[in-house]
């Protein structure tokens, strides 16, 4: 079945497409208006940017119709509650004059995080299916730098807040430590999906824009009582973003499985992992040059745990680069096509057996075999059916030479060479003529077979197996032909026809 926006109209293409530009057009437009404007006037156009950040959200997964959308409905509830919270703020502050800490505005924002956080996990659940270990580590590297900050700065001021109201000094220390857990999944999206998507730069703009705000506003309240107006204006950016995110069509690129996704380390992921690696001694240094109370055991605690969870990331990284070198050694000894062994490997398997042969005084023949009318049945079929012959014969011969010591490699294209070393060339022609009559799609080839003589060269030998393969062409294929011994001045000799049927 074909993908459904492929299927829809030119028109309703380009509408779709152009859709998130209009959506933050219209919410620049608010915003500003926001901006220049006061009291419940400014918190309704704030709260209508916020709200239009969830309806956003929800039409561009209605729009797209991602396979797997419940990640991006989550995000919706994630910016409807904080929506929710904007109107209950305006409300309960602006409207009923209420001063009260906390207050149904901090119900609503703090349902938010953990379904962002949700929203941003399930997105890299979807790009990356399956174990991602390393984006398990990144995430928590970044979760423990950053948390020691918030700890430092925001957590711990917060519980000291406590005497005076157990409440409020719970909500104030609960804030900070959400942004954290928001953070930590957006770094494990990256590690997923990666930011080559217009949507992911979209989304970690605005989470990072959000974050950014939050925590100024927090640090203000906290220090000097300051409400945080002036970062209004990064959090109206940051709702325009997380609904422009959705409505762009990359966002399919983001919540839908992306195998191939890189899982080296970006620039971007490396100066992450980097800073927060430093944040540890960073904090020391601050509160030195301040004159802060030392938090020692925080920072060793957390510079401890930070060591561990870099060496286990060099400890991955290492094991993944063993894993490919593994990888690309096999490829390069193997077929991509029949999964036999390549000309190069072949090569290397007939020189393996000729040195055993050498050693035990046993006998080594060698085959090479071609398919008959191969290009008329690639003319006929196409290029896919012959590719299919290729592997069936491929699966079919290997296991026909099983137990016998024999390899079988690919030497180029519909051509194979067989090195059987302790066996003699009868032997090796019935097991040739019972694979000639096994070859799938009633296909049969010719073969050259020749027995490797004392003192000749493997490039003797082959060019003995050569030229008795091309006489069993000439004779009307589908036969075998032994190449006899070396004549005058080394040519390919005698051929003395096989036995098994003919032509």
């Amino acid at each position: 079945m074909i993908p459904r926006p492929w299927r829809t109209p030119r028109g309703d293409r380009r509408a779709r497409s152009r859709a998130w530009r209009w959506y933050l057009l219209g919410s620049g437009l608010v915003g500003a208006l926001a901006v220049t404007t006061q009291g419940a006037v400014h918190d309704a156009l704030l709260s209508a940017v916020s709200c239009g950040s969830a309806a956003a959200i929800a039409a561009g997964t209605r729009l797209h119709r991602p396979q797997r959308a419940w990640a991006w409905w989550l995000m919706a509830a994630g910016m409807g509650a904080w929506g929710i919270g904007d109107v209950a703020y305006t409300v309960v502050y602006d409207v009923l004059g209420s001063d009260a800490y906390p207050a149904a505005p901090d119900v609503a924002y703090l349902l938010a995080y953990p379904l962002l956080g949700a929203s941003l996990l399930g997105l890299a659940r979807q790009a990356r299916p399956g174990r991602d270990l390393a984006g398990l580590v990144d995430a928590t590297i970044l979760a423990v730098g950053t948390g020691l900050l918030s700890w430092t700065f925001l957590v711990r001021p917060a519980l000291r807040t406590l005497d005076e109201g157990v409440l409020g000094g719970l909500v104030s220390a609960t804030y900070p430590v959400a942004d954290v857990f928001v953070l930590a999944m957006l770094v494990r999206l990256l590690s997923a999906a990666g930011s080559r998507s217009t949507s992911f730069r979209l989304l970690g703009a605005a989470a990072v824009l959000m974050l950014v705000a939050d925590v100024a506003y927090q640090l203000s309240y906290a220090t000097v009582g300051y409400d945080g107006s002036a970062m209004d204006p990064v959090w109206l950016a940051a709702y325009a973003l997380w609904g422009a995110a959705a409505l762009h069509p990359s966002m399919l690129r983001l919540s839908d499985p992306d195998y191939d996704a890189r899982e080296d380390i970006s620039a971007l992921r490396l100066s992450l992992l980097a800073g927060a690696s430093l944040l540890a001694p960073a904090t020391l240094a601050v509160q030195l040059v301040l004159g802060l109370p030392l938090d020692a055991w925080a920072v060793t605690a957390c510079s401890a745990v930070l060591f561990l969870l870099v060496v286990g990331r060099m400890s991955l990284l290492l094991r993944r680069n063993r894993s490919q070198a593994a990888e690309l050694a096999a490829l390069a000894r193997t077929d991509v096509l029949t999964g036999l062994p390549n000309r190069r490997s072949g090569e290397e398997e007939l020189r393996r057996h000729a040195a055993e042969a050498a050693a035990s005084g046993g006998p080594l023949v060698v085959a090479l075999l071609d398919l008959d009318e191969f290009k008329r049945f690639n003319d006929t079929f196409g290029h896919p059916a012959g590719d299919a012959l290729l592997r069936g014969v491929a699966r079919v011969w290997r296991a026909g030479l099983a137990g016998t010591g024999a390899v079988l490699s690919r030497w180029g294209g519909e051509e194979f060479l067989v090195s059987v070393p302790g066996r003699d060339v009868d032997e090796v022609e019935a097991r040739l003529e019972r694979l000639r009559a096994a070859t799938p799609h009633g296909q049969s080839f010719s073969a050259g077979l020749a027995r490797r003589r004392e003192g000749e060269t493997l490039q003797e030998l082959l060019v003995r197996c050569d030229a008795a393969l091309y006489a069993a062409k000439a004779a009307g294929r589908r036969r075998s032909v032994v190449a006899g011994g070396p004549a005058g001045s080394g040519g390919a000799g005698a051929l003395v026809p096989a036995g098994g049927p003919r032509a």
